[in-house]
């Protein structure tokens, strides 16, 4: 794992934790010249990227590139895995969210969806976490019951129903598909269609 400063720590592990891995806003007290200094190391690096910010959705600005137009910062793959979030959950997550997106825009509408760069990106997903080994459950082709992802967590039942309700559904927006099974009760997967 490389090196890193307790401000490159800070700003990549805020922007894992935001949707759309953005990095900005900077943490408080880092601007001017210092703030400078600390993103073109980070894009130097490949922990950063600078993207055309989405003015719309209210997006954070990094810089004014004139006629109403800006950039905003995100964190790279490489910027993530800095801090230790595995990619292949990242990029389980992007693929869901993909084939979601996908499903979602009509033929013609396609070619238009990819070059937006409204496009969502994903949430990034830190590797060891009760999350990610909840994800990992569902991702079988078994799926998962309740029961048994209260036994991996070690959770109360209504904890393990939100999780999936609320941070896999809801938050990251992924396809999860429920049926009764003889025996299991519910059980819950990651829909891959």
């Amino acid at each position: 794992m490389p090196k890193l400063t307790d401000t490159q720590t800070i700003i990549l592990s805020r922007a894992a934790a935001r949707p759309d891995n953005l990095a900005m806003p900077l943490p408080k007290g880092l601007h001017g010249t210092a703030a400078q200094k600390a993103v073109a190391a980070m894009i130097a690096r490949g922990w950063l990227e600078e993207v055309e910010a989405n003015l719309r959705r209210g997006e954070p600005l990094w810089r004014e590139t004139g006629d109403g137009h800006g950039t905003t910062l995100i964190a790279t793959e490489a910027g993530l895995a800095a801090i230790g979030i595995e990619p292949v959950v990242a990029t389980t997550t992007t693929n869901l969210r993909k084939s979601k997106l996908e499903r979602a825009f009509a033929p013609e509408d396609a070619a238009e969806a990819s070059a937006d760069p409204a496009t969502p990106k994903p949430v990034a997903i830190r590797a060891g976490t009760k999350q990610a080994k909840i994800i990992a459950l569902l991702q079988r082709s078994e799926g998962a019951s309740i029961s048994e992802i209260v036994e991996v967590t070690g959770w109360a039942a209504h904890s393990a129903r939100g999780m999936i309700s609320g941070a896999l559904k809801k938050k990251l927006g992924l396809p999860i598909i429920s049926e009764k099974v003889d025996q299991r009760g519910t059980v819950y997967k990651i829909d891959a269609a």
